[in-house]
């Protein structure tokens, strides 16, 4: 951690992560710190990496994304090349909202916001098949979006 957490800051990080879009004011009145106290924490954690962006959550379907897809990704060789490789691409990818490198059957789990089917048919053909690296995919559809938000959890 780049600096030690006191209660001030988890609750801090609590309420900004779940919006951020309070004014010092308002959350100096939930915590019980001046606003000075509420901007000067707030420099602290942003500056130390703890709070790494402050971003708007977009309802897809609001902007004709309606289609969420999960695709498991198994590589066919794991070498360094090959996985910085295949990150980078990913990283540069515009339709993949999240992608994280994991143990067990697949070497890459990647979450995709695309407007149909015939978005991700050409995504896979550009990423998965025009490329040697990949040796599979599996792909599930989200049905329906239960809970979707990258809030972390602060209680012990």
């Amino acid at each position: 951690m780049p600096h030690a957490l006191d209660t001030f800051d988890i609750r801090l990080l609590d309420l900004l992560q779940h919006n951020c879009r309070q004014t010092a004011e308002q959350l100096s009145e939930r915590l019980g710190l001046s606003p000075a106290a509420v901007q000067k924490r707030l420099k602290k954690l942003r500056d130390g990496g703890v709070v790494e962006a402050e971003i708007a959550l977009i309802d897809p379907g609001a902007v004709g994304r309606d289609m969420t897809i999960i695709v498991e990704v198994s590589l066919e060789r794991e070498n360094l090349a090959v996985l910085d490789s295949f990150k980078r691409r990913m990283r540069a990818a515009p339709l993949v909202q999240q992608c994280y490198y994991t143990t067990g059957e697949a070497d890459f789990t990647l979450i995709l916001v695309v407007r149909d089917i015939g978005e991700y048919r050409r995504f896979t053909q550009d990423n998965f098949f025009g490329t040697p690296e990949v040796s599979k995919f599996k792909t599930s559809i989200v049905m329906d979006r239960v809970k979707v938000g990258m809030a972390v959890s602060l209680q012990d």
